[in-house]
């Protein structure tokens, strides 16, 4: 991936510097360093540090925490895709004997299994991995805090479960998979489970002084899926296209869209937050821009990889302190200023190659019951449900090629819609998912569920 830094304006370069300029000085880290990704391409990349003349570039590795999630949910999407596992498979028919079998595998990867937040006994972040050597010492005595798939609960130990069960499967090392599985692939060189140089140090900042603490640099052992990484904002920035666009060497761009869609049920807090887990990704809303991506922490680092998806703009923060620039904050306001300072120009609308007449005569006004709505029909081969008012339950349908259709999202995800025809050949009605759409409301000449009163619409008189 190149950098083309002129794609973007003087003004907008300026205000991406001065807004990671501020975080570093606000947040008192010792470096911070971002990048922009759009179309695909890192368009911009920034740093701050506290040694003058030694600001980092995207070459400087630096700890990712948590976004190493992103990286085993993957790993795990591959073995669903290659029918090695179902995501509604329990854990105990692949990884027999933990302790937490009944779990599904989704409930593992949104963090719905009820495992507990962190593994017992001393911090794990901080201490080696070699404490923890086995999966049991990872999961402890009492490994479940909530009952399965009730409640989402983030779990480190449900990451390093998931870890295992790669290990398991593939009959390879957790980090030897997903080198081969998706680092290579992907050209990311300069993402390891160990330090290589050149990379940042890791340092606490006194809350109350401006002074530094080293921290240590564990290795993890069993807890490296839930957060061992290395990288580099030009690593992530590749990575960020990824998860953008999809790549069939890792994944496709359908599985990647289950990734990021929520599938476990909010907390209160978190739904106030405008915040929601995916798949090994996570879901905010931020100034009513949708952000997916992970954010990441261990002593001495702090990391966050968002993707506004319809902007097509993408952010990477890193930053060597444990605590301080709230990270997050940062990438989403990045993602802001390019997609407020330089919107996304559409492609050129295009109309359908070819016209099927069968089809067209379906476009047009529909109502179920007295709600209208507007089906379309689209260059990109789908048909699109939308109500006339314009809120509402809305979906798009991929056809299936017998004159069906399939929901694709919202309400309608997975239903199918369905062309009733009469005798004589014209259409009668719309089924979908069971609700019938007629082309007028109540129509008396389509079989409306419970019939139409045969005197018809009248006053109140």
């Amino acid at each position: 991936m190149t950098t083309s830094e002129e794609e973007l304006l003087p003004t907008t370069r300026r205000a991406l510097l001065h807004r990671v300029a501020v975080a570093q000085v606000e947040g008192r880290a010792p470096s911070l360093v971002a990048a922009v990704v759009r179309g695909g391409r890192t368009v911009w990349h920034g740093a701050r540090s506290c040694v003058d003349g030694n600001a980092p570039d995207d070459n400087v590795q630096y700890r990712i925490g948590s976004i190493t999630k992103t990286f085993t949910a993957i790993l795990v999407m591959r073995l669903r895709d290659e029918g090695v596992l179902d995501l509604g498979d329990p854990l105990e028919k692949h990884l027999p004997g933990t302790g937490v079998g009944e779990a599904t595998i989704a409930d593992l990867l949104a963090h719905t299994g009820g495992l507990a937040a962190e593994s017992p006994g001393p911090w794990w972040e901080r201490t080696p991995g070699t404490l923890r050597p086995e999966l049991a010492d990872v999961l402890g005595e009492r490994p479940l805090r909530h009952p399965v798939g009730r409640r989402f609960h983030y779990s480190n130990p449900g990451y390093t479960v998931l870890g295992a069960l790669v290990e398991e499967l593939r009959g390879a090392r957790w980090e030897e998979v997903l080198r081969r599985e998706v680092l290579e692939p992907l050209g990311m060189h300069r993402t390891s489970t160990r330090p290589q140089a050149p990379h940042a140090g890791g340092w606490a900042v006194h809350p109350w002084a401006d002074a530094m603490l080293p921290e240590p640099a564990e290795d993890l052992g069993r807890m490296a899926p839930a957060g061992q990484l290395w990288s580099t904002t030009g690593d992530l920035a590749r990575f960020a296209a990824f998860l953008s666009q999809g790549d069939d060497r890792v994944l496709s761009t359908g599985s990647l869209l289950e990734m990021r869609t929520p599938t476990a049920p909010p907390e209160t807090v978190d739904v106030a937050a405008g915040y929601a887990y995916c798949l090994g990704l996570e879901v905010r809303r931020s100034g009513g821009r949708l952000l997916v991506g992970h954010t990441g922490s261990l002593p001495g680092f702090l990391a966050c990889l968002t993707i506004s998806v319809e902007d097509d703009v993408a952010a990477v923060v890193l930053a060597n302190c444990t605590s301080g620039p709230l990270v997050s904050a940062v990438g989403a306001d990045l993602v802001r200023i390019v997609a407020e300072a330089e919107p996304r120009i559409p492609v050129p609308w295009r109309p359908l190659r070819e016209v099927d007449a069968s089809v067209l005569e379906l476009a047009g006004q529909w109502y179920w019951g007295t709600h209208g709505f507007a089906l379309r029909f689209t260059a990109d081969g789908l048909a699109s449900l939308e109500p006339l008012s314009g809120t509402g339950r809305r979906s798009r349908f991929s056809a299936n090629g017998d004159g069906t259709w399939t929901g694709l999202e919202g309400y309608y995800a997975g239903e199918l819609l369905r062309v009733v025809r009469r005798p004589n050949g014209s259409v009668s009605h719309l089924d979908v998912g069971s609700f019938v759409f007629t082309r007028q409301p109540y129509d008396e000449d389509a079989p409306v569920p419970g019939g139409v009163d045969p005197e018809g619409w009248r006053g109140i008189g």
